[in-house]
């Protein structure tokens, strides 16, 4: 089979939504597709027990990818609705995590505060850390900073930007600006890089390109997934890199070549 592009470009480019022929409303706790109006808070806090913090020796808050809501939530537009509304709220931050322009990472402000705090315990850039955690988060919503907007509208200097950045609540984007970021993840995208590529090979080393959606989950995990199997399910099924078919035994995912 010929591919026009590397397994990579395509396993991190989001597909047009695929469904089956009948979703059903379903529990969350059983990964099934739900119709109706979604409570994405509580769906947030479902796909976050899935997140192994002992992995990150409990230094990570709790990451969810914004279209692993898509695999429980049919309709997109009340999804982006109301994670808006979390956001503008306080109570969710959203990043972007850099090795894809439309994979952004949740997660709630509550928890993203106590591990940034707890990381810089005893370190000299704390006081400016908690600047920025009391000054600018609560009020801005913002994915990113300009060098502009941190000097003349949150008052910080060049000396406590560097500080930040040395501290990993931003990490630069280019010249004069600045994404806001999760200290210390780059091991969980290395994880979730790996392990997405590991389980879209197993859809696809299965009979027909394609696998029961409970069977997969149920595989035992290799040396490449090291972050829960329902995680990876979610995320394939939410960027749309399998097709969903519903079928008598079960929901059957199809992997999707382009």
């Amino acid at each position: 089979m010929n591919r026009k592009r590397t397994l990579m470009p395509d396993a991190f480019r989001t597909k047009k939504r695929r469904f089956g022929a009948d979703n059903l409303i379903g529990n969350p706790e059983h990964g099934d597709v739900q119709e109706g109006p979604p409570d994405v808070k509580a769906t947030l806090q479902y796909l976050m027990t899935l997140f192994p913090r002992k992995l990150f020796n409990d230094c990570l808050p709790q990451i969810v990818l914004k279209h692993q809501l898509y695999s429980l939530h049919s309709d997109k537009t009340l999804v982006d609705k109301q994670v808006n509304e979390l956001r503008d709220q306080g109570e969710l931050l959203m990043f972007q995590l850099g090795f894809d322009s439309d994979t952004f990472a949740l997660v709630f402000s509550v928890d993203y505060r106590a591990k940034v705090l707890a990381g810089e315990a005893g370190r000299a850039t704390l006081g400016t850390v908690e600047k920025f955690l009391d000054k600018v988060l609560p009020c801005c919503s913002d994915l990113s900073f300009s060098k502009d907007k941190m000097l003349k509208q949150f008052l910080f200097t060049d000396a406590e930007i560097t500080q930040l950045v040395k501290s990993g609540v931003l990490t630069v984007r280019d010249a004069g600006s600045w994404w806001l970021s999760i200290p210390n993840s780059g091991r969980f995208t290395k994880y979730f890089i790996q392990g997405r590529k590991a389980v879209l090979g197993m859809v696809k080393k299965s009979k027909y390109n394609e696998i029961l959606k409970t069977d997969l989950e149920e595989r035992r995990t290799t040396s490449h997934v090291k972050l829960h199997m329902k995680y990876h399910v979610h995320d394939i099924i939410g960027a749309e890199l399998v097709e969903c078919i519903q079928t008598t035994s079960g929901t059957l995912l199809r992997f999707v070549d382009t």
